[in-house]
């Protein structure tokens, strides 16, 4: 089977918790444990803290951990290169696919990477991100997150930020951003967006999942949404099971996301619902999409052609 997710968390938890490399991998997500699958796009986010050490991380330390993390991704491929390969271009994003490796695609979950500076943007561009989200869950440079201390959404400069991104091929992603800076979001970006890991605020009142109104905005304008597997997200009692995801995917279909609609695990930064221990997983929730009746076709649009289809048209062009 294919599989293409739009985010895990497994590059800082192996540089920064654990110590561990990405053969070995950390709690859900390894080279190893990925290897059956027959083609693997996985968006690796370099994952900005608000704070460090009781410090709030921005400006040069934001900078820092940055690039703690973007090496770490770099040494991977120097040291897997044989089923390690970072995505830079049509090229190596075609050539992933074709030769059967974990196709890598950087992604930075917080846009206090970029310390205030559009020139910071143009320079993770060439460091390989391709895909940012504004905000983790705090205020930045860019945005107001969900968790903000006050109510807002983009500053000036994250509105620079969002057509900077729109002209250089840098996807928007607006998960953590508050419910303000979404319909900002909306109203400016001139290519589609996504919320790479958000599920449904209908079936599950968290503050970082989406309003019906939310999703059919990315999926009218031709973006993504990933379905989360947290607990928290799938169940405000967080008792979830492999069974939510199918009922947050049947959800999001109900509202015409066919060609919308794909997956956003968030391994290795959050607790997974029963049924789901990691990537090595995704084989038996495919199958369980298949045993409920969903036309195979679809299935493999979800697990698959959504996000490369999209990636194709707007990233790696």
């Amino acid at each position: 089977m294919k599989f293409f997710d739009l985010h895990c968390d497994t590059a800082y938890e192996c540089r920064c918790v654990l110590s561990h490399d990405l053969k070995s991998g950390a709690h859900h997500l390894s080279l190893e444990r990925g290897s059956y699958l027959d083609a693997w796009h996985q968006i690796f986010a370099i994952f900005m803290p608000d704070e460090q050490n009781g410090a709030m991380c921005r400006g040069d330390m934001a900078i820092t951990h940055y690039e703690k993390v973007r090496d770490f991704i770099y040494r991977q491929e120097e040291l897997y290169h044989d089923r390690f390969v970072i995505c830079r271009d049509k090229e190596s994003f075609e050539m992933s696919e074709k030769s059967g490796v974990c196709g890598a695609i950087i992604s930075v979950e917080g846009g206090s990477a970029c310390a205030g500076s559009l020139e910071r943007i143009r320079k993770m561009y060439d460091d390989g991100v391709r895909l940012m989200t504004l905000t983790w869950n705090a205020e930045n440079e860019l945005a107001c997150g969900v968790g903000a201390d006050k109510k807002g959404g983009l500053t000036p400069f994250g509105r620079e930020a969002v057509a900077l991104m729109n002209e250089i091929g840098m996807a928007v992603d607006v998960s953590h951003l508050s419910d303000e800076g979404f319909w900002e979001v909306a109203e400016i970006s001139k290519t589609p967006f996504v919320a790479s890991h958000s599920c449904s605020r209908r079936l599950c009142p968290h503050r970082r999942n989406l309003t019906d109104d939310m999703f059919c905005e990315v999926s009218r304008c031709g973006g993504l949404v990933g379905i989360n597997f947290s607990r928290g997200f799938l169940r405000e009692n967080c008792e979830a099971k492999l069974s939510d995801i199918l009922r947050h995917t049947e959800h999001f279909l109900s509202l015409g996301g066919e060609a919308c609609v794909c997956m956003g695990s968030d391994f290795d930064g959050t607790d997974m619902p029963d049924g789901i221990t990691g990537v090595e997983s995704m084989g038996a929730l495919y199958e369980e999409f298949l045993r409920i009746n969903y036309p195979e076709s679809l299935v493999n649009d979800i697990f698959w052609n959504n996000a490369h289809r999209y990636f194709s048209k707007h990233i790696f062009k």
